[in-house]
């Protein structure tokens, strides 16, 4: 499936897609040392967020998708070179309105779980 949304985001920073189909984004990230908060490895919560927001946007996958908000759930620490993926499903959509369930997972543990409440907008949200 053609990726139209978020086309120029750094996958580095917020994972790259490996499963597209209507309604449904798998992407994997992998957390650099970068990422790190600490000497002990803890990743700041803000990429696994990221990570998570990228899949939802892709599993909605048009052009001028926006996040509305998000209620989040940060269950367990990730640390630097875990590899994470996002499942992300559509799981209501009406009108503008689309509800995208986001889970994110190191091996087979679940490390975020969220729920995404993404708009499309007729327009681009910067266009004047």
């Amino acid at each position: 499936m053609n990726i139209k949304t978020h086309t120029h985001i750094d996958g580095n920073l917020c994972g790259i897609p490996e499963e597209v189909s209507e309604k449904y984004a798998r992407v994997t990230m992998t957390a650099t040392d970068r990422m790190a908060v600490d000497e002990t490895g803890l990743v700041h919560g803000g990429f696994i967020f990221g990570l998570a927001d990228h899949a939802a946007m892709i599993a909605v996958n048009h052009p001028n998708v926006v996040l509305g908000s998000a209620d989040v759930r940060f269950i367990k620490p990730v640390r630097r070179q875990e590899k994470l993926t996002a499942i992300a499903r559509v799981t209501q959509a009406g009108g503008k309105k689309n509800i995208v369930e986001v889970s994110v997972s190191r091996e087979n543990e679940e490390v975020f779980t969220g729920v995404f409440t993404c708009f499309v907008l007729e327009k681009h949200v910067l266009s004047a």
